[in-house]
């Protein structure tokens, strides 16, 4: 009875005593809350600003490099949608200037025959014959390499009324009128008013310099599309910098690392992603408000090809999330990250284990690796950032070939440094922890 009663006096005494501990930790605020609130902001902040980081970056990268800006809209003259919407703008400002009632009197009666060749039976519709025949000229020099180089040429020349367009700074044949961005085909009207002359309507030699528009972008908000592309402009390549090192700082002040680490590059991939649900929907709704006289396949082509930076850098922060909360999780302590390494260093050192049954040695190899294998393994770790880091423009698909080629050659480093008895390390030791 008396062990009962100490027992028992004892199990009191300890409640007593966690009772008093629990009331002085409820009676004063926790030491850590302040700086966890702190971390949880600063990977909300980081979360938020990678979107804006990615416009940034384009705003820098597309607007603001003319070769970047070239070397983008360059294939949109190859592009039939835009060869179409030209030519059709091209042949409506030239028969708004060709005299119809006056074009076979006032031709030669010696170049006569060739225009009548040229334009077939005529019947009833003159004026149907003359707008088909001057739209195959002008569709066949929007789809030459002549109406490419002066595609590309104009684009690279331009480039400031680009900006202007865009930043409000500049000028040149890209102009800002209102709600639309419009490009000049002056020069391509030239080129057609050739061709006709060459197939016999020399009427068309007499039509004064022509100035057409082409509608490259169009939208009711372009005012204060305009202010925030200067903006995010401004911040450059830094905007995503201060995202990146936001979340950083958010996971450093975290207690729990790897908890925070996860969180933040889910956080970022899905921000990101949102981006381009969001470019996708406002694309669909960018067509559907467009005018009657512009070509919605060739004002989508445009829109894809302007946002076709974008939309690789967001598929490269995706992957890169993704692939950096793969990686934080499986190196943790919780049970089925453990399941994994475990199958990872099991399969390996099965294959070690093979491989010494057949006679394959590591000689002086093995040993090595299995001094310094930490080391090693930071040291890929490293090179695969430095190679990330030193990648112009890396899409997703390098962020996953990085990957990959870093868990390759992880593979091989605890393979050459597996127990020639065919032991397999700890499963701690297949990848770096924090």
């Amino acid at each position: 009875m008396s062990d009962e009663g100490s027992a028992a006096q004892e199990l009191a005494e300890l409640r007593s005593r966690i009772a008093t501990l629990e009331a002085e930790r409820l009676s004063r605020p926790p030491r850590h809350r302040a700086k966890s609130f702190l971390a949880a902001l600063l990977i909300v902040l980081g979360c938020v600003l990678a979107p804006l980081g990615i416009v940034a970056a384009w705003a820098a990268d597309e607007v603001g490099d003319t070769d970047r800006y070239v070397a983008t809209v360059a294939p949109l003259a190859s592009d039939p949608a835009v060869q179409d919407a030209v030519a059709n703008r091209v042949t409506d400002a030239l028969m708004t200037r060709i005299d119809l009632a006056s074009l076979l009197s006032d031709t030669a009666p010696e170049e006569r025959p060739l225009l009548e060749k040229a334009l077939g039976k005529l019947g009833d519709s003159l004026d149907g014959a003359v707008r088909s025949f001057v739209h195959d000229k002008a569709r066949a020099v929007a789809a030459s390499d002549a109406f490419a180089t002066i595609w590309t040429e104009a684009n690279r020349k331009i480039h400031a009324s680009v900006d202007k367009a865009l930043t409000g700074s500049g000028g040149g044949a890209v102009s800002l009128e209102g709600d639309t961005v419009t490009l000049d085909l002056g020069p391509v009207v030239d080129l057609v008013k050739r061709r006709l002359v060459d197939e016999g309507m020399q009427a068309a030699g007499r039509i004064p310099e022509i100035h057409t528009d082409f509608t490259l972008v169009r939208s009711d908000e372009i005012g204060k599309v305009k202010t925030y592309v200067r903006l995010l402009q401004i911040t450059g390549n830094w905007l995503p910098v201060l995202a990146a090192l936001l979340v950083a700082g958010g996971v450093l002040l975290s207690r729990r690392r790897r908890r925070a680490l996860v969180a933040g590059a889910l956080g970022v991939a899905a921000a990101t992603a949102l981006l381009g649900i969001g470019l996708r929907v406002f694309r669909v709704v960018y067509l559907d408000a467009l005018p009657a006289g512009v070509s919605p396949e060739a004002a989508g082509a445009v829109y894809d090809t302007l946002t076709h930076l974008i939309h690789t850098m967001i598929r490269m922060v995706v992957a890169l999330g993704l692939v950096l909360a793969l990686s934080a999780w499986l190196t943790g302590p919780g049970r089925r990250a453990g399941l994994v390494r475990g199958l990872w260093t099991s399969g390996i050192g099965a294959a070690r284990s093979t491989a010494d049954r057949a006679g394959l040695r590591t000689g002086p190899v093995g040993p090595f690796v299995r001094r310094h294998r930490s080391r090693i393994v930071w040291a890929l770790v490293a090179a695969a950032l430095a190679a990330y880091v030193l990648w112009s423009y890396p899409t997703g698909w390098v962020v996953v070939g990085l990957a990959l080629a870093l868990l390759f050659a992880l593979a091989v480093v605890e393979f050459l440094g597996a127990e020639a008895s065919g032991g397999t390390p700890s499963p701690e030791r297949a990848a770096p922890t924090s």
